[in-house]
Parts: C-alpha cells; structure tokens; sequence
C-alpha cells in the first residue's frame, strides 16, 4: 500500500491525478444535474431514449476517431522531441482520422431515418437528430485529435480548465435545451456536448498553432499506423460493441416491459457511472503505467494484490453505504418517480464489485499488449452480457439486465483468474531453490 501511494505521491498526483480528479468531479456534478433536469422535466420514459442516443452517439464517435486517442499520447509523448516522427504521428493520425469522420458523418447524415428506426422504438420523428449529430462529429474529432496532442505534450494545467469549463458549458446547455424543449432539447444537448468543447480547445491549442506545419499528407506513415493497431482495435473493441449492446438489451426491454422500466434500468447505470468514475480513474492513472514497467510475474502478482489490499476494502464500504442509502441517492439524483431503481441496486452493486476485481487485473492486457487474450475474453463476455441479460429480463423484467450484469462479471471474474491463476496465486519457491 505504501509503494501505490508513494508511486501516486511523486508520479501521478502532481501531473494526471489532478487533471483526472477535477474532470472526474465536474463529469459527476455535470451528470448529476444532468440527470434531475431530466426526472423533472421529461421523465423515466425520457431517460430510456436518451441512453439509446447516447449508446448510439458514443459508438459512432468512437468509430470516427478510429480509437487513436491512447496511442496518440504515447507516441506524442515519445517523438516531441523528433520532429521527424512526430510530424508522421500527427498526419498519420489527422487524416485517417479525417476519413474516417467524414465517412461516419456522411452515414449518419443520409441514414438518418434508418438510424432513427433502430435507436428510437415506435419513434420516428427524431431523424433530424442524428443529422445534427452528423454535422458535429468533425469537431467532436478535432477536439480528441487537440485533446491527444496536448495530453502528449503534458499540458495538464490547460487541460484541467478545458475539461472544467467544457463540463460546465455542457451542463448548462444540457439544462437550457432540456427546460426549453424537454426530450427533443435533451436529446440535441447528447449529440452537440461533446463537439461544443472544441470552441473552448481552441483556445488551447493556439500556442501548438505551430504543430500545424508538421502535418502533412506525404508524412502519412504505414508503418505507424500498423504500430497504432494494437491500441486502435482494443480501445475500439469494448468503447463500440459494449454501447451497442446496451442499446439493444435497452431496446429489448422497451419493447417487451416498457419504456419506463427501460428508463429505470438507465437511471441505474448512470448511478453506476458515477461512483465508478472514482475508482476507474485511479485505477487508470496507475495500474496502466505500473503494469508496463513490470517484466516479471513476481512483481506483477505484488502490485494486484497491493492494489486490492489498499483500495477495495474502502470500496466495497463504500459499495455497502451507497446500498443502505440508496433510496435517498435516487430520490436526490432523480425524483419520486425513480422509487422502483432501489429495487435494482443489490445486483448491479455486486456486478459493478466483480467489474473491478477483474480490471484490475486486465489491465495487463492492455499494458502488455496481450491482443488476442483481450479480444477473446471481451468477446465473451459481451455475448454472456446479451445472453443473460436477455434471458433475465424475460423472467424479471428490468431487474434480469441487472442480475445479467453481475452473472457475467462473474463468469468473466472466473475467466480472468482462469488466464492470470498461476501469476497471481502461484506460491513464489525461489527463495527454496
């Protein structure tokens, strides 16, 4: 414990733990004055449309950017000094980045209607939407693109007042449109949020205007987008598929519950959301870069259990008060209407539980680049997610998406420890030998 909060102390705390803190608590506030907005003005229902949207919204901007956004950091960071390569990091990544985007736009825009079909059930008014969502993307794409370059370039202070200002400019168009226009001002609020902040990187990325000579078509390397693949597949896999897939368990229960017990489930994994930000950016700041300094299995089986020692007892006492009080967190987060969400609770705190036990330990995935053990295991479990969602909310309404939730975290749990067993538990005999 005291190596994790000495690594924090002189290596994290002064450079990315305050820029992950101040955004972490400005998204919860944000999301949270978000989501009253929404239980008072436009209801259950409401909130059942606006997670397809943003399931929806989140895919497609994940699609546009290709994933880059992780591997752009590193290799910033690695060539600032190498003009040579950074120039073809930054027009590799520009304009592939700019394919694609245009690409997705084009999509969205002229399919809007059928996109509508599949994200809105029995709605069909909300075309115009996605085409709003189509004429934004770009710039939601250069703000990752500016966000990536200055991370890169470790510019956390300028980074720390964009994310503020862009959460509190974001909320406060979300609540503007959301009292003006209840769903249809909602639903604009999801699809502009994320684009709007690029007014604001603007302004940060005026002292890099000088980046922009480097960017060129003939610096477009292969070589380096073949070295990005690795990062690209991953970071696409799970921030793609996994919406989808909620939008479609979501789907499936609008159209065989309802759309209030739909928005229920929705008022959960947002709850969900938020507290779990806390952790995950801990985890994220940490656990990445430790577990790509590590070359051997002794000190990756010390850092686990350092880590759960240290930080999962104070989370899971925090699991356990958040379940006692979970009424008075509905009700203050929601409105009365909510009331049936405590019903929900005790299964996704015991998924969201076993979400964590196993990240911590995929990590190494991720840090060593293990592809194949990655894909694999995300694989299945989003089957084992849709799978036993399906089949629960068949016997229990919206409470089986829950109970499905934490059936395949736990199958997933098993599957980890299955591949990363002997590491972890295996009784080091050096010291007999």
């Amino acid at each position: 414990m005291k190596k994790l909060i000495d690594y924090i102390n002189d290596n994290v705390l002064i450079k990315i733990t305050s820029l992950k803190t101040a955004s972490v608590i400005t998204r919860i506030i944000a999301g949270i004055l978000t989501s009253k907005a929404i239980a008072i003005f436009i209801g259950a229902e409401g909130l059942a449309l606006i997670g397809n949207l943003r399931n929806f919204v989140g895919s497609a901007q994940a699609i546009a950017t290709l994933g880059f956004y992780n591997g752009v950091v590193k290799y910033v960071s690695n060539f600032k000094d190498d003009l040579h390569n950074l120039s073809k990091t930054l027009s590799t990544v520009f304009y592939f980045g700019f394919i694609s985007t245009i690409i997705v736009s084009f999509f969205c825009y002229f399919k809007a209607d059928s996109i509508n079909d599949i994200i809105f059930p029995t709605y069909n008014n909300y075309g115009y939407i996605i085409k709003i969502f189509a004429i934004v993307l770009p710039f939601y794409s250069l703000n990752m693109f500016s966000f990536s370059i200055m991370n890169g370039f470790s510019k956390y202070k300028i980074l720390i007042i964009i994310n503020i200002i862009g959460q509190i400019l974001g909320v406060s168009i979300a609540v503007l449109l959301i009292y003006q226009n209840r769903i249809d001002g909602a639903l604009i609020s999801v699809v502009i949020a994320e684009s709007i902040i690029f007014l604001i990187t603007l302004v940060g990325i005026i002292n890099r205007r000088s980046l922009a000579p480097l960017i060129q078509v003939k610096q477009v390397s292969w070589t380096f987008l073949r070295n990005m693949g690795p990062y690209s597949v991953m970071a696409l896999f799970s921030v793609v598929i996994l919406p989808l897939v909620t939008l479609v368990i979501r789907s499936y229960i609008i159209e065989n519950v309802g759309y209030k017990d739909a928005g229920f489930w929705e008022a959960m994994t947002r709850i969900s959301k938020y507290y779990l930000m806390l952790v995950t950016s801990l985890m994220a700041v940490y656990m990445l870069p430790r577990f790509s300094e590590i070359d051997n299995i002794k000190e990756f089986r010390k850092e686990v259990w350092s880590f759960y020692k240290a930080v999962m007892p104070s989370f899971i006492i925090g699991l356990f008060v958040i379940y006692l009080f979970r009424s008075y967190i509905v009700a203050f987060i929601f409105s009365k209407e909510f009331e049936p969400v405590g019903g929900l609770f005790l299964w996704q705190l015991l998924g969201d539980l076993l979400k964590v036990l196993s990240m911590v330990i995929v990590y190494q995935f991720l840090a060593k680049k293990m592809f194949w053990h990655y894909l694999v295991t995300e694989i299945f479990f989003l089957v084992m997610l849709y799978l036993t969602s399906i089949y629960f909310v068949d016997i229990y309404g919206a409470k089986g998406a829950v109970i499905g939730h934490f059936v395949s975290y736990l199958v997933y749990y098993a599957i980890v420890l299955l591949i990363f067993g002997s590491s972890i538990f295996r009784v080091d005999t050096n010291k007999e030998d």
